[in-house]
């Protein structure tokens, strides 16, 4: 016996259906697709903000470890007057501009303020008369050279330690980043009285 064909319209309709099922399956991995790609850029993006309010905050703290001027003053090391008012720069900050167009991208703060953590008294007998750094520590007391026992004391020097935190802020995407850095600075007496503990 023989049997009967199947119609065509039943394999038609078979085959709409699988086209349709194909097309769904193609539609949902192009989505997942393009949504992991975005997801990448994201992470690329916020990485590469991270990174620029990073490099700002070290920026910021090569420049004060550059200048002696955060031993006398840690709360007015920085001037925020390159800051738009607007933005509501606090004291001890620092605007900056990556792109060039006078917009700022990243504010850096010092907060807190650099702090002496440790100063210890330079001897007079550790002294180096050839350097000037330390002829500035005896500067005053050159009566006491010469004397037995003069060069036993103190000199007008210090040796601290200085912590310096800088915390930048990416004004856009509020990326953060904080750089702690410690550095070590010889300082007069009278700065080790005022500033430090």
């Amino acid at each position: 016996m023989r049997r009967p064909l199947k119609s065509s319209s039943g394999q038609r309709g078979i085959t709409l259906i699988l086209s349709l099922i194909m097309l769904v399956l193609l539609t949902i991995v192009a989505l997942t697709s393009f949504n992991i790609g975005k997801g990448s850029l994201l992470i690329v993006d916020n990485a590469q903000q991270r990174s620029q309010a990073q490099n700002a905050a070290q920026g910021v703290i090569n420049t004060v470890v550059s200048s002696p001027v955060f031993v006398d003053t840690p709360g007015a090391v920085l001037d925020n007057g390159n800051c738009p008012a607007a933005l509501g720069a606090p004291a001890n900050s620092r605007c900056t501009d990556l792109y060039g167009d006078g917009k700022t991208v990243i504010l850096v703060a010092l907060s807190p303020q650099p702090a002496c953590v440790q100063a210890k008294a330079v001897s007079k007998a550790s002294l180096d008369l050839t350097k000037s750094e330390d002829l500035g520590c005896t500067l005053g007391e050159a009566q006491n050279f010469g004397i037995e026992g003069g060069a036993t004391g103190g000199s007008l020097c210090a040796d601290s330690l200085w912590e310096i935190n800088a915390v930048a802020t990416e004004q856009v995407s509020q990326a953060r980043a904080s750089v702690t850095q410690g550095v070590s600075m010889r300082v007069s007496s009278d700065a080790v009285a005022s500033s430090c503990p």
